[in-house]
This record gives C-alpha cells, structure tokens and sequence, in this order.
C-alpha cells in the first residue's frame, strides 16, 4: 500500500524552474512538493548556463534570492562580436537605458535556490524514483513515485513539468495532443571550464573561418570556453594542448591579445537543438522550462525562458488558489510562447549569423561577413541585438509601458 500526501502543487524536477516556482508559490503562502530524479549532489554540481538577463535578475533579487548573486555575480555591460581579425563592442547599457546582464552560473542558481527551499522546512525530495504523473487530464492529478523502496503517491491540484527534455511529464501528455517544432544544427560546441583568469571582462563572440568561438566566464578566477566542432565529434580527439592552439587562432584579433590558459578542469562537446512544444498545458500538467522549449546556447536564453515561464505560472497559480480565478492560468501557454518564439528567433539569428556552415558558399560567407559589419556598424541593429540580449520586458511590463 502507497503512502499517500496531498500539496497543492506538484513540481517534478529540482531545477531553475522547479525550485524558483516552489519559492515564489512558498511567498505566496501555497504549499508544494518537489520531487527530483537525481541526487543533491548532481543537481548542484552540473555546470551549464550562466548569463542572466536584467529581467530575471531582478526577480531573484524581489524574491531574496540575490545576496550571492550580488556578492559574485559579475556585471556585464556589453558583449564583443569579433570577426575579420578585428573586435566590436555592443553596448548593452548604452543602447537599452542602462540594461545590463549577469554572469553567474545556473548550478549557483541553483545552489541558492536548494538552501532557500531547505530554510522553509517544505519538501524536496531527492532521489525520489520512478516519478509518474497520473490522472492530469481530471480534477485530481497524481504523482507516483518511490522513496527508498517504498511506494509514494502525491496528490496535488496542479502538477508543474519542470524535469526537462527528457523528463516523464512531457512524456505523459498523449502525443496526438501536442505539436513539436524541432531544429537540429549540423554543428556543436565543444566546451572546456578552466582554472585562469579571464583576459577579458567582457564576452567575446568569434566568427572565423575555422569556425565559431565563445570567450566566457564563471567567476574571476574560472574561464568558459567554447569551439565549434561537428556534433559528434569525439572528445578525445582533443588534447588540451590541441583546444589552446584553435582557441588561440580563432580569437586572434592581430594584437596579440590570447585567452588566459590554465588546468582544464570539465570538457565536452554538446550537440545544438532548437525545440518548442505547444501547447504548456495538458489538463492540470503545465510545462515549464526545457520540458517545453531548448534553444540553442549562442543567445544565453535557456536558463531566462525557465524563469520567465515561472514568472507567469507563478502568478497564474496565485490567482487560482486565492482568487479562483482561471484565466491566468488559461492564457499560460500563449502567454509563454509568444516570448519563446522571440527568443527562439533571436537565438536563431546569433547562431546562424556566428557559425561556419559547412555548406555555405563563397556568397553565404560573404553575406555572412557583411551582417557582422552592419549590426556592428548600425546603431539601429546593434540596438536590436542588445535588447534581445538583455532580455525583452515581459508580458506585462509591455501591456502596462502601452497603457
């Protein structure tokens, strides 16, 4: 027999998406219980996104969850596109009234968002095994699961699918009452953390005819690197000494300016996807974060569309369990996609502008040479990236900016 409780609102999967959601909701006085795959370790430790837009930063810090953010989070005012063998400065500040982004790891994010959870006593439970949504499509859905050996059932008002793209809850929506839109680039980045200082305090974005770059970082003393190579390319074709040399080519700008090298401490190559799901919604199952949308990593989007879907649902769930009201909760869908689409096209529009396509012509490189020169050289279009890249106002900021 099942150990049965009752939350409010079910949350599968202990990312940015799930947790932020638990911590809003727990604000708000609405009890949720959060079951998670993996164990803490693993979800603390996964190294992924780390560019936050102003938008999301903001609500970190409104919900008191930005005092390390604050502490060690490093304040981007720009971003360089660098091609031709020369470097051009977007400024973000400038051109979007003083808008800027944060760097600051998503397992740091995340880090803050475990402990804030554990402060409120609320379950989170790790390891929690065989999770499967059951009854969504009723007025009493169900998550079953086990813990330690024993089974569990969790019977919730709501269930959120924070659990990713591979995760259970899209899985349990029948496949004849979703459509998928999916792209699948022909490249991916082979991605390396090392232990050096960053020699720059700014992004760097690298077109080259070898193919595109990326200069980033995790903190003062830790640098993030990337290069484009096939999608199944084989790590250990890759020496450390081999990454170096083509990071070194690739950002040479003709000043002698070179990435700062240290102890390769995490190295691998990450395949390049686009995806959205539509609808969020199935019966009392909402999808948020990857579970519903991937985009590509070239325009820093991934881990700000997670936080903006829970910013909606966060306040769709309010009004249901306050209010009884439904329509917010009825809009969440539309809501979310019209912003994902616009972040999808945006991380479109970087990637295929930066990377080398290995069936592009003698005219689509060209082409491509002479989009860089514009957006570089028009304040106009370099004003159009900047506001993509800082995040666009959401949803409501622009209905009341209308008004």
């Amino acid at each position: 027999m099942a150990q049965i409780e009752r939350t409010q609102v079910g949350i599968v999967g202990a990312g940015p998406a799930g947790l932020l959601l638990a911590h809003l909701l727990h604000l708000e006085g609405i009890d949720s219980v959060i079951l998670e795959a993996r164990g803490r370790a693993y979800v603390e430790e996964r190294v992924r996104a780390g560019v936050i837009e102003q938008g999301a930063a903001d609500l970190l810090r409104g919900a008191g969850l930005g005092e390390r953010l604050d502490r060690e989070g490093l304040i981007h005012h720009g971003i360089e596109l660098r091609f031709a063998r020369q470097g051009h400065r977007i400024d973000l500040s400038g051109l979007t009234g003083g808008k800027a982004v944060t760097v600051y790891g998503q397992h740091e994010v995340v880090k803050d968002m475990v402990a804030a959870r554990l402060a409120t006593g609320r379950p989170l439970v790790f390891e929690a095994d065989d999770v499967t949504p059951r009854d969504i499509d009723g007025a009493r859905p169900r998550l079953t699961y086990r813990k330690g050996g024993v089974d569990q059932e969790l019977q919730c008002d709501i269930i959120a699918g924070c659990d990713g793209f591979h995760g259970v809850c899209r899985a349990s929506i029948p496949p004849e009452r979703l459509t998928l839109f999916e792209r699948t680039y022909p490249f991916g980045w082979l991605g390396i953390l090392a232990e050096a200082p960053p020699a720059s305090d700014e992004l760097i974005y690298a077109y080259h005819d070898r193919g595109f770059a990326l200069f980033s970082m995790r903190s003062h003393a830790v640098t993030r690197l990337y290069l484009q190579v096939p999608p199944d390319e084989d790590i250990t074709l890759w020496p450390d000494a081999r990454i170096w040399d083509e990071l070194h080519t690739r950002f040479d700008d003709g000043t002698g300016w070179r990435v700062n090298e240290g102890p390769v401490l995490q190295k691998g190559v990450t395949g390049m996807r686009s995806f959205v799901c539509e609808p969020m919604r199935f019966g009392r199952l909402f999808l948020a974060g990857d579970a519903a949308h991937i985009v590509p990593p070239t325009g820093a989007k991934g881990m700000n569309l997670a936080i903006a879907d829970i910013r909606v649902l966060a306040r769709a769930l309010t009004a249901l369990f306050r209010e009884g009201s439904e329509t917010l909760l009825d809009a969440y869908s539309a809501t979310c996609l019209r912003r994902i689409w616009k972040a999808q096209r945006f991380s479109w529009w970087m990637t295929s502008m930066l990377h080398r396509w290995d069936d592009a012509s003698p005219f689509d490189q060209r082409r491509q040479l002479a989009e860089l020169d514009y957006v570089t050289a028009s304040r106009a279009a370099s004003t159009a990236l900047a506001e993509n890249y800082v995040g666009l106002p959401y949803e409501d900021e622009t209905a009341t900016a209308g008004a």
